[in-house]
């Protein structure tokens, strides 16, 4: 798995779920920008990567489990 596929899919699984990642976030009672495009690297061209704790909320608000988060995680 890297940053990319990460990121992927987030936007993948929110849209299947019929949202943005946007969308997603706030469902998941996180900040709207929290998996904003512009927020997956920092200012000076690192990798952020979305916490544990951020990927947590978003399965608990969708009622799913990881194992089924991790197929969009296939490539």
């Amino acid at each position: 798995m890297n940053h990319l596929q990460m990121w992927d899919a987030i936007d993948s699984f929110a849209k299947v779920k019929g949202t943005t990642a946007s969308g997603l976030a706030k469902m998941s009672g996180l900040n709207p920008t929290t998996f904003n495009k512009s927020k997956r690297f920092t200012c000076y061209g690192q990798e952020r990567w979305p916490s544990t704790q951020s990927i947590s909320k978003i399965l608990n608000a969708t009622n799913t489990t990881f194992s089924e988060f991790a197929k969009f995680l296939e490539p």
